[in-house]
């Protein structure tokens, strides 16, 4: 398997790059200008409340004054990464990371960096250290099935039974698949999928399964899961709600991160706009804390998976500008979020062009967000791609059900089609905030197959190809073609498979010898029709035995 950097090297890395402004302006596409509010990510986030507000502290004049009660912040230690917790003790517990403020290189001793438990009352903050768990960089904790706690770190992970520790120090194992790992196994992102096991993406981009969340992980994806657009992408966040999967990635140099969502974690469907970028963190008065960076980007889900709060790693300067004893830091902040509605399509049938109405129940039980004060003129539905762009379906009526409200909507201008998993509501309540959600479509499974090849080999004169089912529901029986540099070589057809079971496919053809570079696809077929292709570039250490 390829090694990928360590810490150490990272860091040695970093020290000899040139000063650089850490800063390239990308130019967003014109169509963005077209937006609705609510079409963006970014939309979603809300003010900062109120709390200690302080001009007095580190961090130059476009971070004064600010809430030093948000988060977590001190003059003596440089935070940095991290996410929260809710506790089973009513309580919050973010697991960050840091160092000393006046240690040696300044923000550029990061590699050194210890990860912290640290406990607060609300959400938002403050936060306080109660302990240590030990050494380590951009943690992310999350819980077993079985109530254990982890703490990824790059590297390897902290494990105990409690919050409160024995921490154990670990490594997870990772089986690429005969798949290129994409850019290193560093800066993992996890979501628990409906099974208890985790779904994981590494900085590069690819897409990684646990049965049980620590080992072995497998990958699923031969190339990144990112836009396909210009970034310097790092900092991913993985998440799953009731409905379906969340990413957010980062484009550092750019400072624009962008929102992708999909249904079985492995293909994703790109949302206009930026999902967040500098000025993100404003107050009810519209004060804005400008903070250079904002990176390492964290969810606190509520009891449905919504996002209630993200929290970021946040710096005033370019790093290499943060020294130690000087005015500069980093921190973190946690910033509130519109959590949005929980919708249901009560059409039994899948919706189309010539669908005449679609009904969407509204579930009524939130009560941060009151449905009789919603304006229903304003409520638009569809796909992303239309209603973001102050189009969709316009909303006829809206009746009480129960605690619920049942709005119908015209079957005209959605833009649904087969494809759909989770068609958008855009509009407003009448105090003017963001009303928004995502509907969950009664004729979807949502908890697909997902069938994944290994690399096709040849042993002793006979080929084979391993199969297996890394979905959450039996497949159907499918076809299997072998094919090398665009040209088909072999079939065979493969039964139904559980979840996690896998099957060794014999081939009817001995496979040629493969030449370096040479591309070798397998592909899915469903009912006459390719569904899924596996694809293998061959290496020196990749041809056939």
């Amino acid at each position: 398997m390829n090694r990928f950097l360590t810490l150490a090297a990272s860091a040695l890395l970093l020290a000899e790059m040139p000063m650089m402004a850490q800063i390239t302006e990308r130019p967003r596409p014109e169509a963005w200008k077209n937006l609705v509010e609510g079409g963006r990510f970014a939309d979603r986030f809300e003010a900062m409340p109120a709390g200690q507000l302080s001009d007095k502290n580190w961090g130059c004049a476009d971070v004064q004054p600010r809430y030093v009660d948000n988060g977590i912040e001190r003059e003596d230690i440089s935070f940095w990464g991290g996410n929260i917790l809710r506790g089973d003790d009513g309580r919050y517990h973010l697991f960050v990371c840091g160092w000393k403020e006046n240690s040696p290189r300044g923000h550029m001793f990061w590699s050194k960096s210890t990860v912290m438990h640290t406990v607060a009352d609300r959400p938002t903050g403050p936060y306080r250290v109660v302990s240590t768990i030990g050494k380590g960089h951009n943690p992310e904790a999350f819980r077993l099935p079985d109530g254990r706690y982890v703490v990824y770190v790059i590297d390897g992970y902290y494990i105990a039974d409690s919050m409160d520790g024995l921490w154990m120090y670990g490594q997870f194992t990772f089986d690429n698949r005969d798949r290129p790992i994409i850019e290193g196994l560093s800066n993992l992102s996890f979501a628990s999928r409906q099974d208890g096991s985790k779904l994981m993406v590494c900085r590069g981009g690819g897409i990684w399964v646990s049965r049980d969340g620590l080992s072995p992980y497998a990958q699923l994806t031969d190339r990144r899961v990112y836009p396909a657009v210009e970034g310097e992408f790092e900092d991913p966040v993985i998440w799953r709600d009731s409905l379906q999967y969340h990413l957010i990635v980062n484009d550092w140099l750019g400072r624009v991160a962008f929102y992708e969502r999909s249904l079985d974690g492995l293909h994703w469907v790109v949302e206009d706009g930026e999902a967040y970028e500098p000025g993100v963190s404003r107050h009810s008065d519209g004060h804005v804390e400008q903070w250079f960076k904002y990176e390492r980007p964290k969810v606190l889900q509520d009891e449905w998976g919504r996002v209630e709060q993200m929290n970021f790693a946040v710096i005033d300067t370019i790093k290499w500008e943060d020294l130690p004893n000087d005015r500069h830091s980093s921190k973190n902040i946690c910033l509130p979020m519109n959590r949005g509605l929980r919708l249901e399509v009560l059409n039994r049938t899948p919706i189309n062009a010539r669908t005449k109405k679609i009904e969407v129940l509204v579930k009524g039980d939130d009560p941060e967000l009151p449905l009789a004060e919603l304006e229903i003129a304003s409520l638009r539905f569809g796909t992303h791609s239309e209603v973001n762009y102050g189009r969709g379906a316009k909303a006829l009526k809206a009746e009480p059900r129960g605690n619920d409200l049942l709005v119908t909507f015209q079957g005209k201008g959605s833009g649904i089609t087969d494809e759909e998993f989770a068609p958008k509501l855009i509009g407003r309540y009448k105090s003017g905030r963001l009303a928004f959600g995502y509907a969950r479509l009664p004729y979807v499974n949502y908890t697909p197959a997902i069938l994944s090849a290994r690399r096709p080999v040849t042993v002793e004169g006979k080929s084979s190809v391993e199969v297996q089912n890394f979905g959450l529901s039996a497949s159907k029986p499918c076809r299997i073609s072998v094919w090398m540099n665009g040209q088909p070589l072999a079939s065979a057809e493969i039964g139904v498979l559980q979840p996690y079971e896998k099957v060794t496919c014999r081939l009817p053809v001995v496979l040629p010898d493969g030449k370096e570079n040479d591309v070798v696809e397998v592909v899915f077929e469903q009912e006459g029709k390719p569904s899924e292709r596996n694809r293998f570039v061959l290496g020196p250490a990749q041809k056939r035995k």
